[in-house]
């Protein structure tokens, strides 16, 4: 699979990963095994690269990572977690000590004497504009607790705010085929300052895939049925904010534009993967069978000029006027 360097790393990974958000919680239970097939499934289709996050199942998403890893020294997967979200979103709580408590914790999790890439995760918008926020960063750095570090972001501007810091490393933004903001600005600004762009909610979860119908009922602990008014995080994490029954419309219409032998899924995945700036997607999966189709969405020729032109033209007519546009 095409290898990209993550921005100021100088870490290559695959150009599509994992997102383990399934494997902790939040999208139904996964039993471990099935955990670890999925985590094998992707490393044998050609993945390099992991994201997960301290607050995925309160930690078990890191500590399922770290148990496969031990058992594939070899793999030479890239793990890349993130941290904040175990506290309350309190500008206050992002010190030094917290950093240095909250990557212990992740390194035990994962380990690991040190974190690839640590990502602050979706803090409040005011902290990325905190000298002794990144200067806390950069002392885990020189400490040898991570190699790197990034923000993942909810808004644009966040993104941009990032993108401006001398250390920061990666961003990692909600951009798909039903999200096309950060086109404008945030991938270009990324291009040209080195810093790397991880695509996560590249499905827009799961519409993309054109698996669902209005009628399509979720379980009670997945997001999709709980959050998608935000009422338990950040709405854009659901559905990429857009109203599940425009979606569902709109992926009828990107469906039809997945080249022959493609699935849907697979289109989105090739569109983001093509767009210049992206290093990876991350989408999850919970099963061996999607990390393995979801990685071969890597192989696939890049979509012609014609299905690029499509692909705006079904966010102009029913995705801009109905996705939530703060971000």
């Amino acid at each position: 699979m095409e290898q990209r360097i993550i921005g100021r790393t100088g870490q290559r990974v695959s150009v599509v990963g994992l997102g383990t958000w399934q494997l902790g919680a939040d999208w139904g239970e996964v039993e471990e095994k099935d955990a670890l097939a999925v985590l094998d499934a992707a490393v044998e289709a050609g993945v390099t690269f992991f994201d997960t996050a301290d607050v995925y199942g309160d930690g078990r998403s890191e500590q399922l990572i770290g148990a496969y890893l031990r058992e594939r020294p070899d793999a030479g997967v890239t793990v890349a977690t993130k941290m904040g979200r175990r506290v309350a979103l309190d500008p206050a709580l992002y010190t030094l000590d917290n950093f240095r408590a909250w990557t212990d914790r992740s390194r035990a999790n994962l380990g690991v004497d040190r974190l690839d890439l640590v990502q602050l995760h979706c803090p409040p918008t005011q902290v990325h504009s905190s000298d002794a926020v990144f200067d806390a960063l950069d002392t885990l750095v020189d400490e040898g607790r991570i190699a790197a570090y990034g923000v993942s972001v909810e808004t644009c501007d966040e993104a941009l705010t990032a993108i401006a810091r001398q250390g920061t490393a990666s961003v990692q933004i909600i951009f798909n085929a039903f999200r096309l903001k950060p086109l404008e600005r945030v991938l270009p600004a990324a291009a040209e300052a080195g810093v790397g762009i991880i695509a996560r909610v590249p499905l827009a979860s799961g519409l993309l895939s054109g698996k669902y119908t209005k009628d399509t009922v979720f379980p009670a602990d997945d997001h999709r049925t709980y959050n998608r008014h935000g009422e338990s995080f950040d709405q854009g994490e659901t559905f990429s904010g857009v109203d599940f029954a425009t979606g569902v419309e709109a992926a009828v219409e990107f469906a039809a534009l997945a080249p022959e032998g493609a699935t849907p899924a697979q289109a989105a995945l090739r569109w983001i993967i093509q767009q210049p700036g992206v290093t990876t997607v991350i989408p999850g999966a919970r099963s061996p069978e999607q990390a393995r189709a979801n990685a071969a969405a890597a192989a696939l020729a890049p979509l012609p000029e014609a299905t690029l032109r499509a692909v705006r033209e079904i966010y102009d007519g029913r995705i801009r006027a109905q996705a939530h546009h703060r971000w």
